[in-house]
């Protein structure tokens, strides 16, 4: 029988709430921010009178998931039902005010994470953590799991100067840590002087992908509708550093991928030579209704994991770029920036880390060869991960 997983807002109510005993709270989180029951952590801290909810913060897409695309900001605004006001922390600012957290002494961090370095809640939390600590303010993070599991590693390291909204520290792309293990590291390698307390889950093993946890998926954003997505998303979201559209606007986001020049079957063909670990592609035509290509017909694929402990988003994402640039090179564009607040560098670049991914698509380096370029960077954040990490 499989073990019940319980999140840190589970574990927390087994507390009833006493680490926050007296406490002035803010709160970050968004509409995934459930426990196990599906009831929202907002609402178990409003029901509480032994600490006193003062404020909510909200990452990209809104407090409510609202807003759709990347690079849609929104507004804070006075929730009538909860009677505190909602500070955006995508909009006029990333990283809150001095008068955003003016009067608490606690900040609370409860969300979700699909364990890719470009996700930008991790950087939120980041922004949150260092201003608290700054100020004196303590932070508790509840943790969750990792929704691709705490164990496979890909992709290389950001290198110095490439640092951005979508990776504001030196980690890898798929890092197979927890929101909760990437705050300790940050805390601890940053040398911050002030509190930080993790709410460990219960029952969350290194292994577990998240169907193996048995708890409810909320979409943690607009464009992850489900764990599939998840799975292919460390190394199709590479494609927004391009003019392919990475299926949004489609009902399968970051498993279609094409653009109108794009001959599926040909495609297919070059991809399905490459003999990848743990994946086919179905030959798919397409048309976005918003976002790239928006009313165009595309051609492409949709990418069907049928391995996912052997499957390899990022390496397969690159071949997909490879095999594009070399039959339809005259025709394929990098997109220009800005990209989630970089204007400079050219958003694949952000999204890699560096230009070297990029140039060797170019150059279309062999597969093994990047494979082994990133093999010294993984074995290094292993080795540097491994004291902060919280489960087995």
């Amino acid at each position: 029988m499989a073990v019940p997983v319980f999140p840190g807002i589970d574990v927390l109510l087994k507390k009833d709430f006493e680490p926050l005993a007296g406490a002035s709270v803010g709160l970050l989180v968004n509409q995934a921010s459930v426990d196990r029951n599906l009831v929202h952590t907002a609402r178990h801290f409003l029901a509480q009178r032994a600490f006193s909810l003062k404020a909510l913060f909200g990452p990209q897409h809104g407090i409510y998931g609202t807003t759709q695309d990347n690079m849609i900001e929104w507004e804070g605004f006075n929730d009538q039902r909860a009677r505190v006001p909602v500070f955006s922390l995508y909009g006029a600012v990333r990283e809150p005010t001095d008068e955003m957290l003016e009067g608490l002494d606690t900040l609370v961090i409860d969300l979700p994470d699909v364990g890719a370095r470009y996700y930008t809640f991790i950087w939120t939390a980041l922004f949150m953590l260092r201003k608290c600590i700054k100020k004196g303010i303590r932070v508790v993070v509840l943790d969750r799991p990792n929704p691709i599991n705490g164990k496979a590693l890909e992709g290389p390291l950001i290198e110095e100067g490439y640092r951005s909204f979508v990776g504001l520290y030196p980690i890898i792309i798929r890092h197979g840590m927890t929101i909760g293990e990437l705050m300790a590291m940050m805390y601890r390698e940053e040398a911050m002087a002030g509190k930080l307390i993790v709410i460990t889950m219960e029952g969350w093993r290194r292994s577990m992908w998240h169907d193996d946890t048995h708890l409810p998926w909320v979409m943690p954003s607009p464009n992850m509708p489900t764990l599939d997505t998840a799975v292919v998303y460390p190394g199709f979201c590479l494609l927004e550093g391009t003019a392919i559209s990475e299926g949004r606007g489609t009902t399968r986001p970051f498993e279609f991928f094409g653009a109108p020049f794009i001959e599926p079957e040909l495609l297919c063909a070059d991809l399905e030579a490459e003999q990848l670990p743990g994946v086919h592609f179905r030959p798919a035509w397409f048309e976005p209704t918003f976002q790239k290509h928006r009313g165009e017909l595309c051609g492409g694929a949709q990418v069907h994991v049928t391995d996912r402990e052997k499957f390899m988003p990022i390496l397969t994402a690159v071949a997909v770029l490879k095999a594009v640039v070399r039959r339809w090179g005259e025709k394929f564009r990098w997109k220009e920036p800005p990209y989630e607040y970089e204007y400079e560098k050219l958003p694949f670049d952000i999204l890699a880390g560096s230009p070297r991914l990029r140039q060797a698509i170019c150059e279309d380096r062999p597969l093994a060869a990047l494979l082994e370029e990133w093999q010294q960077s993984q074995e290094d954040f292993r080795k540097r991960r491994q004291e902060f990490l919280l489960y087995e």
